[in-house]
């Protein structure tokens, strides 16, 4: 299989989407990416923060190594730069929530028509 690279952009987006999507798992949001989970381990343990967003909608810290990158997680007030990336990977997050729940919509009513027979909705 070939070789895929991946633009720092990208990576710190998916990142920014992990940490800031609630109840998220790095399978699911690989899935969703097209990426593989380790891969965006990876990029997590290089360029996350540390915080995860539970699905009550509350933040969390996790140790993060950031091993590779020999960086410590980044302090202080928010860049603009970070935020628009931040703000980016929310808004790319809540559109793929939007299609998904549009897809599962259409398989729903889809189902309702077949069991119910002959009615027109």
């Amino acid at each position: 299989m070939a070789r895929k690279n991946y633009s720092d952009e990208f990576r710190r987006q998916a990142v920014d989407l992990y940490e800031s999507t609630p109840g998220a798992t790095l399978r699911g949001i690989a899935a969703d990416l097209g990426i593989v989970r380790g891969t965006l381990s990876n990029w997590v343990d290089l360029y996350g923060t540390g915080k995860t967003t539970a699905p009550d909608g509350t933040t969390t810290t996790r140790r993060v190594s950031h091993r590779r990158s020999g960086t410590q997680p980044p302090t202080g007030p928010e860049t603009p730069e970070a935020k628009v990336a931040r703000l980016e990977a929310e808004n790319a997050a809540l559109r793929a929530e939007a299609t998904k729940l549009a897809t599962e919509r259409e398989i729903l009513r889809q189902a309702a028509k077949y069991f119910a027979g002959e009615t027109n909705w």
